[in-house]
């Protein structure tokens, strides 16, 4: 199993009250890809960091391998929802993929 996890910082313009509805668009767009694409296992988006984080919004997802996550990152729905609901609005991405490891 592959965990796909995503850190964004908002653009300047939508700190605060301006970014509410944009943070909305990212979470319902990203967590509407259940079901959509093979290989996803499951995805949450957070939307509501304490006052302590630096940045606005976290993907964490879920892929049965590798290749699913490869697949994932071109699949036609995700592409468009990281094309008109994420990248116009973010300034930052910081991404860790990992295989998880049963203990």
């Amino acid at each position: 199993m592959v965990r796909h996890v995503i850190l964004w910082k908002l653009k300047e313009e939508y700190a605060g009250e301006a970014g509410i509805e944009v943070k909305k668009g990212i979470k319902d767009g990203l967590e509407g890809l259940m079901g959509q694409i093979p290989g996803l296992l499951g995805i949450t988006v957070n939307t509501s960091p304490l006052p302590s984080s630096n940045c606005d919004v976290m993907l964490d997802s879920c892929f049965t391998d590798e290749d699913a996550l490869k697949g994932y990152a071109a699949h036609p729905a995700h592409v468009e929802v990281a094309d008109t609901k994420v990248r116009p609005f973010t300034a930052s991405r910081n991404c860790m993929d990992y295989e998880v490891v049963d203990p």
